[in-house]
């Protein structure tokens, strides 16, 4: 189809296509864009009486992208600060699609700021939260020792290492077993040096011994009940069981973990930078927002405890 036949919605599969096929978004992902894309193409053929071409996409104004804001923060499904401030990024994301593949810039859509987002902090567990649900998983009935001693060194890496989920999962049996460093790819690809503890080490090795399938040096360390790679999901499940039997709150997640790792090491006096280095942060203010979460527990512990508090 020629562009000049194009309309707005064409232009919106195509770009959806693009984050499927080329840039490889997870499904989940592509749902919420798709919703937001037809969410927005949808109001802009109502603001103007008509389907779009896609050469009208050049021609919305900041107020039409105002007015769509305006329109999805009202009304009985109204979205929050964070939540708008992701609809129009996902705009902005479809916009710079049509200008850089369909040759459609819209000069207007940076006349428009999205809402003042309040930065919110990390929610770490506490260091006897952290050591509960590391030695949880030797009790669970239901868990071959295999499953026990897979699930608390999945766990002890997280928390051992600040290794996100998807890192830990990516580990191979050519990996183990660990030495005193790990090389971890993460976001972006970027590239960073974990060092291992001997508590982490012990772990992996523990689970290692009791592994009851072969593996080849290519294959995925962490094995399911069947043999297959172990899931994120699975992770997530089972620490959701083992934080309901520890009653401990729901902000107890695996990527709790990983934001306790950075806060213990902060409360014990390691330095931002090494921390970022340690947590493979492509910026220093992302690491930032863990003084935030130090700064408030200690003033809470003074709370807590000082007489005239």
């Amino acid at each position: 189809m020629a562009g000049s036949q194009l309309t707005a919605s064409d232009a919106l599969r195509a770009w959806l296509d693009h984050l499927a096929h080329e840039r490889r978004l997870s499904p989940r992902t592509l749902e919420a864009y798709g919703h937001i894309g037809r969410l927005y193409v949808a109001f802009l053929e109502r603001h103007r009486g008509e389907a779009l071409p896609l050469k009208d996409m050049g021609t919305i104004t900041a107020a039409e992208i105002r007015a769509h804001m305006a329109e999805r923060r009202s009304g009985d499904h109204a979205l929050a600060a964070r939540s708008l401030s992701q609809s129009l990024s996902a705009i902005r994301s479809f916009h710079s699609f049509l200008d850089r593949r369909l040759d459609t810039p819209a000069p207007q859509l940076a006349l428009v700021r999205g809402p003042k987002v309040k930065p919110s902090l990390p929610r770490p567990v506490t260091e006897d939260q952290a050591r509960g649900l590391l030695a949880e998983p030797d009790a669970d009935p239901d868990a071959e020792p295999w499953e026990a001693a897979r699930d608390r060194a999945v766990l002890t890496l997280l928390y051992g290492c600040g290794l996100r989920i998807s890192e830990a999962m990516s580990l191979t049996r050519a990996d183990a077993p660990l030495s005193e460093t790990l090389r971890i790819v993460g976001k972006g690809s970027k590239t960073r040096i974990a060092p291992i503890l001997p508590a982490v080490r012990e772990a992996v090795n523990a689970y290692l011994a009791l592994l009851p399938f072969p593996l080849q040096p290519a294959d995925a360390l962490f094995r399911a009940r069947r043999g297959g790679p172990l899931s994120p999901r699975h992770v997530q499940a089972s620490v959701q069981r083992l934080r309901g039997r520890l009653g401990l709150p729901e902000r107890t997640t695996p990527h709790a973990l990983r934001h306790s790792f950075a806060t213990h090491l902060l409360g014990a006096g390691a330095d931002l930078r090494s921390i970022q280095d340690l947590l493979g942060h492509a910026s220093l203010s992302t690491t930032q927002k863990y003084t935030g979460v130090d700064a408030d527990r200690l003033l809470n512990a003074y709370a807590a405890a000082h007489p005239r508090a």
